[in-house]
């Protein structure tokens, strides 16, 4: 008699999307928060990482100093190679600066326009801006109000989390996370923990 093999189906499930960058400061100011900023965004990586169903995420970094610096601006791509992501993370170190804003406008700017963001339509699209100074809006250049207005254009969400306590800082960090449609956070100078919802469950669990 003829055997018949079992025919396998396979059910595809969509999984989601989650392409995250986190935008750091790494100005010499930043030297005690730094290390506590880097648990603060592998934290958040790792939450998103683990959620359920289990996502496909894609890790990006921008780190910022400021003009006459080693450097503007350093970017990572985003990359599903996590480990590869942590190490470049784990090798920014914070030096520079010297005046108290910093190049915080060019460094949203390269995160959203210097980034391989997904074309996919149900992309959850993130960005975290880390940092403790407030931008220089003296410069010839895009400003935040314009730079998230082209995030929102695509899909992209802006959360802000303030390190210490520097007055100058809250208002453009609550203003950038409003008009992303995000959160705003803050670090406190001893690197206390922040109450920190992950505004993607939602999405995710939908």
């Amino acid at each position: 008699p003829q055997v018949i093999a079992p025919v396998n189906h396979h059910v595809t499930l969509n999984k989601p999307r989650i392409d995250v960058v986190f935008v750091l400061d790494t100005t010499g100011s930043m030297g005690g928060l730094i290390q506590t900023a880097k648990e603060k965004i592998w934290s958040i990586a790792t939450s998103m990482a683990s959620a359920q169903p289990t996502p496909e995420i894609r890790i990006g970094l921008v780190a910022y100093r400021d003009r006459g610096d080693e450097y503007v601006t350093k970017l990572v791509d985003l990359s599903a190679d996590l480990d590869s992501v942590y190490a470049a993370l784990m090798d920014f170190q914070a030096d520079g600066g010297g005046d108290t804003p910093e190049s915080v406008n060019k460094a949203l700017y390269d995160a959203v326009h210097g980034m391989s963001w997904s074309q996919a339509d149900q992309a959850y699209q993130v960005i975290f801006l880390i940092g403790d100074a407030p931008p220089h809006m003296n410069y010839n250049e895009e400003r935040y109000p314009m730079i998230v207005a082209d995030a929102l254009e695509k899909g992209i969400v802006i959360n802000t989390i303030q390190c210490g306590g520097l007055s100058t800082t809250v208002a453009p960090w609550t203003q950038i996370a409003s008009l992303g449609h995000g959160n705003f956070f803050q670090v406190d100078q001893a690197g206390g923990a922040v109450a920190f919802r992950t505004p993607y469950d939602d999405k995710i669990a939908k």
